[in-house]
């Protein structure tokens, strides 16, 4: 069985990254991660990128690409993720139209059944990165729209990103759905989050709202929170993960580096 590779979502570090993208990546190459999932390229060139994470020693192993970036030009956009490197690309959210229960979601099937084939055809696997709402909100059917979504596709178009912070917050047990989609779920989101008295918020990639939780968590370095990471990270290897992926939203009273840091070495002193 082997271990998944741990990766930084590049989000986490936005605030450096903006002001000092060289210097940012050179740290967290120096932190010990070895990949980074990436939510944007920073405005440089496709060629570009690809040499300066190159330069640092770092795989662009995943990335969030917005719905609307498919919609758009769907052969394009994953012809540029196949040049960063990327194994895995994954829409980040969708609104409540574009999935199961709402009016557009035969739109988003038909974009899924498009993009995936795609995506296949040049290595890389087609997935969806969950929030809280998808776990909270149900279908007329009665199920959670994120259950509907895997049981209305295909498990060979779409995969899942699982999030385990927002699973949590979601109020559900984040290894029990890592089990529960275990064999379709090659990357995981390892975040940590803690009970707070405010609620919580999160900018959307192509959008420019933030998506609004009525869960009042905050988060917090891997290793440091309520989570139970060894059991996070032992049901991701045993589902047959092969990126585990960490991610803060917001660091709270440290800065997005020193998080980052912290989380990376939580994580090798389980053996990763």
């Amino acid at each position: 069985m082997n271990k998944p590779v741990v990766a930084l979502q590049l989000y986490t570090v936005r605030d450096f990254a903006a002001k000092n993208l060289c210097g940012t990546l050179s740290q967290v190459k120096a932190m010990g991660y070895d990949a980074v999932e990436l939510a944007g390229t920073y405005g440089m060139e496709t060629a570009a990128f690809k040499k300066l994470l190159d330069e640092k020693g770092l795989e662009a192993i995943s990335a969030h690409v917005g719905y609307d970036a498919f919609e758009a030009d769907a052969e394009g956009t994953i012809a540029m993720y196949k040049a960063l490197g990327c194994k895995v690309v994954s829409i980040p959210w969708m609104d409540l139209n574009l999935l199961p229960g709402g009016a557009d979601f035969e739109k988003t099937k038909a974009l899924i059944a498009k993009a995936a084939p795609l995506c296949k055809a040049s290595g890389m696997i087609l997935g969806y990165h969950n929030h809280d709402f998808e776990l909270q909100e149900k279908t007329p059917c009665g199920a959670f729209v994120l259950d509907a979504l895997f049981s209305e596709t295909k498990a060979d178009e779409l995969q899942a990103q699982l999030d385990t912070g927002w699973v949590t917050a979601a109020g559900q047990d984040p290894v029990a759905y890592i089990k529960k989609y275990a064999g379709r779920c090659p990357t995981v989101h390892l975040k940590d989050i803690t009970p707070a008295n405010t609620d919580k918020t999160v900018e959307l990639l192509n959008s420019e709202s933030k998506l609004e939780s009525g869960a009042k968590y905050e988060d917090r370095p891997v290793g440091q929170g309520i989570q139970d990471m060894p059991a996070v990270t032992k049901a991701a290897v045993e589902a047959g993960a092969l990126i585990m992926v960490v991610e803060l939203d917001e660091a709270v009273g440290i800065t997005s580096l020193e998080a980052a840091k912290q989380s990376r070495e939580y994580l090798k002193a389980l053996g990763y």
